[in-house]
């Protein structure tokens, strides 16, 4: 009884604040930094140093490339996993290689449209072949792995969380789109404060999407409920 209760009270929390597992998604101070402000730097600093010449476009590079270091040290000496850290150091790599090579501050952006294009479709797959991916973000973070996909409930609730974040990616995918083919470099560099509002309301949305969908007598996400072999017969 103490540990359903205690569940229940996780679950009541906010989904953006205290130990929500989305409120991990995050990532924090350093979570909100790097959303913020590589676009904003990118683009200050071109803009900053005129914006018409190819050396305000190595500065910005640099610029770039020297705070994804930071971050990339910020996330190993927070213990992330060293694939994640090198990862986002990459997409800096080659959106400042896409961007040298075209002479375009704007096509420094193309390697997020494609990112979330692509995101938005594992999101769109992964939810049809039944493998939702909010369940399998979400399952190691509060410990049950992937038994959830054993729960009747905690899939459909995965399931209906997971289009959300499908539609955040697409608009992300569209907007930055939209934004570089006009060449609007204030709208790319406010991006990043933007779509982290976004992920915020995606995030409260999800929530309580998964809340509404698991019956009131569910202990909730920390608890699956695994069908016995002789109720499954």
């Amino acid at each position: 009884m103490r540990v359903a209760q205690q569940d229940a009270a996780d679950d009541g929390e906010s989904p953006v604040g205290g130990e929500q597992p989305f409120a991990r998604l995050l990532g924090g101070v350093r979570g909100a930094l790097e959303s913020i402000l590589p676009p904003l730097v990118f683009v200050a600093v071109y803009l900053g140093m005129g914006g018409d010449a190819a050396e305000d476009l190595t500065w910005a590079i640099i610029s770039a490339i020297s705070l994804a270091v930071v971050f990339t040290v910020w996330r190993l000496v927070e213990g992330k996993h060293p694939a994640r850290a090198v990862g986002s150091m990459l997409i800096v790599l080659v959106s400042a290689y896409i961007a040298a090579r075209t002479g375009s501050a704007a096509d420094f952006f193309w390697p997020r449209v494609l990112l979330n294009a692509a995101s938005a479709v594992a999101f769109i797959m992964a939810n049809l072949i039944g493998w939702p991916l909010i369940g399998v973000i979400l399952g190691p973070l509060v410990g049950t792995r992937m038994t959830w996909r054993r729960d009747p409930d905690l899939m459909r609730a995965y399931k209906r969380a997971s289009w959300p974040w499908a539609v955040l990616n697409a608009v992300r995918a569209l907007l930055l789109a939209l934004f570089i083919d006009g060449d609007n470099l204030w709208a790319l560099a406010a991006s990043g404060a933007f779509f982290y509002a976004l992920t915020i309301v995606t995030i409260v949305i999800s929530w309580r999407l998964i809340k509404r969908a698991l019956p009131a007598d569910h202990l909730g996400i920390r608890h699956p409920h695994v069908p016995s072999p002789d109720q499954v017969a």
